[in-house]
């Protein structure tokens, strides 16, 4: 049935139903038609600056004669008449071409953007071809902008695209446009390392070569001799889609993967640089196990091909006891699962701290046990008031933090359309909404990167966040618990404007997730969202949690680490099988030594680590680009990654290793990755829909038996890749576990959503070929964005309860050199992976402390000095870094940063100051406390 809501325009004098509200350059890319633009953005919408998309507009069938009009800049309107073909619309768009093209140097051939180029795209569609000016070119300095991004100014043709997207839409402030007319410069003030955690999507958003990878530079290749697969992101919980290339067996860069519901046209810095630990040098490549050579060193003993799978059956059928089976927040899905079929339920142990272990848990308690929904990432960016407590958004999950960014724009916005302007006209919009922003409150321990949007900021200890919490469900309904004694009378200003915005917003989403550490902080966020929807409101409650499949392994269950340590002690751990975990990085060193102090411990893993390094058998993991699997992300959405290449030496999947060992000893067989799923969905319900989340291997597009190529279909050098071994083109490797194909040769066409290695289309090389794979521009893929959601509101059965566990207010210890210690996030740095990569371990911190002024104060301590921090008999010795937005009787300890581990954070912690050169020293203490005391 015709939607009712649609519209009749005429292109080329032939009806069109469209959608309204929208402008026609939407509209005719919508529809198919190919339009040329340059300053247009389908995220960033109409400014009408480069006049690239010029048509004939027309009043009515009768006007012969028609205007020139910009398509970016008219609306959709019922009736209205254009002509893309019309001779003087032809016209005036080679002269716009040719005008925008009079400075630029034509360096294609040694342009990294060569082959993938808007700009060539467009030159090509609107027929320019020969350049007549003879005067000589403008030109400009290049800038230095950091490990990420190179400049290279003198391509550049004023089209505003970089400065919008980095200022306006990703809220950049070190980024700007100088000088004016026709010798403008888009760059820093000063050369700079760009500030935004998003200025790698310069390099997608800029329709020429102005912006470049500069990470690829070290190993550069085209984008036609990639070999590309569908994968996710594996450095936070949010679930991006990206898409890694390959050439020569190396990983060569991540490019977005559009996904409707989730990322959108754009990822962060981390996710995009953070590759590099692929191609560390000091990849596990070949399967060892450990002895003790004759000095008492340990000594790797290499396994060749075929005898890894004998020696590690043979050391699990010696076993003599309990084989228990650590699992991994960051291996597949699939991986975990043969993990715990291997060890038994019984011992298979999730590989969380024990703290993030019990907060997962109640995440999923919370989002599997009531009405209350968790929305898609398009979704928070489309809410019209935002509560964030007790989470650093932008350090923890930077893209969440976009997605922010554009949530309070939505009251003005809607303000505006009001007024009659259309959301599509992004420079009105722009002009009429001014600095007005919408209702976003923050609740966090330490200034965060957003906080300059937010209406109302609250900074204290995660006890006062969840009593403020608690204090704010309260307000909406009284029948919520309400905390006992005064709200630290910052927080007591915000309740009632909290509760009041969040009650008249027709969208309200709440964030939290474990980045306070705090039970506490989850239930007052799950409070809230209850409060709303029994006042009526459909809230939105959207946990962080640390990393790629935290949902998925607590979906799995399994017990705490801590759990497996009580059972080492009790001498019940003979075998431990660790799945790429690191458990010195989740427990403390005592902890993790007495678990791995087993009589055999077996690592799976792809990079050597403390946890490894004491394994008695190592067998080498594929990373993330190596291999295929299922992660579930925050949203609790399913979504498939899958191999990009084949790794050289032995390295498989872990899941592969794990079904090999399970058959080896008599259990079940799983060939491949479809036979996991399967037995994953029957075995456990929430794991229904797994199987949906991608086609099967056997999948095949209109029943013709060709899989879907890997390659482009101009990729070259097949035989050249392989001539050191041989001048013949080797058969190309074969892929049991997916419809892809390690070649050039397959279906040519439009993929399923889930299998989209690459966007390209006739006549669109670049990123901006998404257009046509898309059911509308700017919405879902057609088909259906990919994943599968796991996790569905409960429409029927008991709702969920009220949280009572309201903590008491916060109290500075009456020692004052005990400190509350919480966690800081970064958004270089609290990652472990992403911060392997050389160009994102440029921009990690050095680790430090941070305490209030007032508290450095009552040390003496200046700025850098140095002390001791002595948390649960674990000492580190750092740098004081001021901070005034910690409460007192606070520090923050900045998470995941190199050598700060080991340690659940909050917790309490001892401060002693370095003495040098003051009166204790003279008495013979090099270190001083505030005062005496046991932590």
């Amino acid at each position: 049935m015709e939607d009712k809501k649609l519209i009749t325009v005429y292109i080329e004098d032939k009806p069109y139903r469209v959608k309204p509200e929208r402008s026609m350059l939407d509209a005719c890319l919508t529809l198919g038609f190919d339009l040329p633009y340059f300053c247009w953005h389908p995220a960033m919408h109409s400014v009408g600056a480069c006049r690239q998309c010029a048509v004939k507009q027309f009043r009515d069938e009768n006007d012969k004669k028609g205007m020139l009009v910009m398509a970016c800049m008219t609306p959709a309107a019922e009736g209205v008449r254009i002509s893309i073909k019309d001779p003087e619309a032809v016209e005036f768009r080679s002269k716009v071409i040719e005008w925008l093209m009079l400075n630029h140097p034509h360096d294609c051939p040694v342009c990294d953007e060569g082959g993938e180029c808007h700009l060539q795209d467009m030159t090509v569609m609107t027929g320019h071809v020969y350049r007549r000016t003879r005067f000589k070119k403008r030109t400009h300095r290049n800038q230095y902008l950091g490990p990420f991004v190179n400049h290279e100014m003198n391509r550049c043709i004023q089209c505003y695209r970089c400065v919008r997207f980095y200022n306006d839409y990703a809220g950049g402030r070190d980024f700007g446009v100088f000088a004016a007319h026709d010798n403008v410069y888009f760059g820093r003030q000063e050369d700079g390392v760009l500030q935004s955690e998003f200025s790698g999507n310069l390099v997608e958003v800029c329709p020429t070569g102005v912006f470049t990878d500069r990470t690829l530079k070290a190993h550069y290749t085209r984008k036609w001799d990639l070999q590309t697969a569908p994968s996710i992101c594996v450095h936070c919980g949010l679930g991006c889609n990206v898409i890694p290339g390959e050439r020569y067996g190396t990983l060569r860069r991540i490019r977005n993967r559009y996904n409707g519901q989730v990322n959108g046209y754009f990822i962060c810095d981390r996710g995009r640089y953070g590759y590099g630990f692929v191609n560390s040098e000091r990849r596990i490549r070949h399967p060892y196990y450990v002895t003790c050579g004759a000095s008492g060193e340990k000594e790797e003993n290499k396994l060749d091909e075929g005898k890894a799978l004998p020696h590690a059956k043979s050391l699990l059928q010696g076993a003599k006891g309990t084989i228990i089976g650590i699992g991994s927040p960051r291996a597949s899905l699939e991986a975990n699962y043969l993990l715990k079929r291997l060890s038994g339920p019984e011992n298979f142990y999730a590989g969380f701290s024990g703290r993030d272990f019990n907060l997962v848990r109640r995440i999923i308690s919370i989002l599997t046990g009531g009405p209350i929904r968790t929305p898609t990432l398009k979704e928070v960016a489309e809410a019209d008031a935002v509560f964030v407590l007790g989470e650093d958004v932008p350090g923890a999950a930077p893209m969440l933090g976009l997605a922010l960014r554009q949530a309070v724009r939505q009251k003005p916005v809607e303000a505006a359309k009001k007024s009659g302007i259309p959301v599509w006209n992004d420079y009105a919009v722009r002009m009429a909404v001014q600095n007005d922003k919408g209702p976003l409150f923050i609740a966090a321990s330490a200034a965060t990167r957003i906080d300059p949007l937010a209406e109302g900021v609250f900074h204290g200890a995660p006890e006062d966040i969840a009593r403020l919490g608690f204090a704010v469900a309260a307000a909406i309904r009284p029948d919520a618990p309400a905390p006992q004694g005064a709200l630290p009378e910052a927080a007591a200003r915000l309740v009632p404007l909290i509760a009041a915005r969040l009650k008249t917003a027709s969208r309200p989403v709440i964030i939290s997730g474990t980045g306070a550490g705090s039970m506490a902080v989850i239930g007052a966020a799950a409070n809230i969202a209850k409060s709303l929807l029994e006042s009526g409101k459909g809230p939105g409650l959207c946990f962080v949690v640390p990393e790629c499949n935290s949902i998925g392994l607590g979906l799995l269950g399994g017990k705490n680490l801590k759990e497996a340590v009580a059972a080492a002690r009790q001498k019940r751990a003979d075998t431990v099988i660790v799945l790429e975990n690191d458990l010195f990085d989740r427990l403390s060193a005592p902890e993790a030594e007495a678990l791995l102090a087993a009589r055999q411990v077996i690592a799976i893993d792809h990079l050597p680590n403390h946890t490894v390094s004491m394994a008695h058998m190592v067998l080498p993991a594929a990373a993330f680009a190596e291999g295929t699997g299922t992660l579930v992300s925050n949203e609790g959405r399913a979504q498939r990654f899958y191999k990009v290449y084949v790794p050289g030496g032995q390295i498989e999947e872990s899941w592969r290793w794990l079904a090999q060992l399970l058959a080896a000893t008599g259990g079940a067989e799983f060939f491949t990755l479809d036979d996991v799923d399967r037995a994953l969905a029957e075995e456990m319900p929430v794991f229904g829909g797994v199987p949906a989340a991608a086609p099967p291997a056997d999948f095949r597009m209109s029943g013709l038996e060709i899989k879907i190529p890997r390659q482009p279909h101009r990729f070259s050098g097949r035989t050249a890749i392989h001539a050191d071994v041989d001048v013949h083109e080797p058969k190309p490797p074969v892929d049991p576990d997916s419809p892809l194909s390690f070649s050039m040769e397959g279906f040519d066409g439009r993929p399923p959503s889930a299998l989209i290695s690459r966007f390209w289309a006739p006549g669109w090389n670049s990123v901006q070929a998404v257009n046509k794979f898309q059911s509308e521009v700017g919405g879902q893929l057609h088909g259906g964005d990919p994943g599968k959601r796991l996790i569905e509101p409960a429409s029927k059965g008991p709702s969920l309860s009220y949280f009572t566990g309201i903590p008491p207010a916060f109290k500075r210890a009456w020692d004052k050199s005990l400190f509350l210690i919480v966690p800081l996030y970064h958004v270089f740095g609290s990652d472990r992976l992403s911060a392997l990569s050389p160009p994102v371990a440029e921009l990690v911190p050095s680790p430090y402390l941070a305490l209030n002024p007032e508290d450095a104060r009552d040390f003496t301590a200046r700025e850098g000095a140095e002390i001791r921090l002595l948390i649960e008999g674990v000492s580190f010795r750092l740098p004081v870094r001021f901070d005034a937005s910690i409460a007192r009787g606070v520090a923050g300890f900045p998470f995941g940063l190199p050598g700060l581990h080991g340690v659940e954070l909050p917790a309490w912690g001892r401060i002693e100051v370095k003495m040098s050169g003051w009166a204790e020293k003279s008495a013979g203490r090099e270190w001083g406390e505030g005062e005496a005391g046991d932590v």
